[in-house]
């Protein structure tokens, strides 16, 4: 994951197999730089997002959909956040679109290795 080009890559060994336009923290709130796994705490959705992964911190730091406009929602995402994709715009956490919260959510192993870099 790459904060300065606002890219997830998912890799299979070394090559890049898929990538993702996501949204980091922004520098009032920064998105951890490290080695972290995906931990156990996973939902369809909470009070301001859906699709979410943990990767820091039990549920601190997640991987999850751009915010929705009505909490608890699964399908009333907001578009002026999606339309943030690419830029700094989060509390710490990793946002995607989307299908791309969604696949990650379904594919995504318990203790797969995250790598974060600047």
């Amino acid at each position: 994951m790459s904060i300065s080009k606002q890219r997830v890559y998912i890799k299979s060994g070394d090559k890049v197999i898929y990538t993702m336009l996501c949204s980091t923290g922004t520098v009032f709130t920064p998105t951890p730089l490290g080695n972290f796994r995906i931990q156990q705490e996973k939902g369809s959705a909470f009070s301001g997002a859906a699709y979410y992964r943990s990767f820091k911190d039990h549920g601190v730091y997640l991987f999850h959909t751009v915010p929705t406009s009505i909490a608890w929602s699964t399908n009333s995402f907001s578009s002026v956040e999606g339309k943030k994709l690419g830029q700094r715009a989060s509390h710490g956490c990793i946002r995607l679109a989307v299908p791309d919260a969604k696949w990650f959510y379904y594919n995504m192993p318990y203790n797969t290795p995250v790598k974060i870099v600047n």
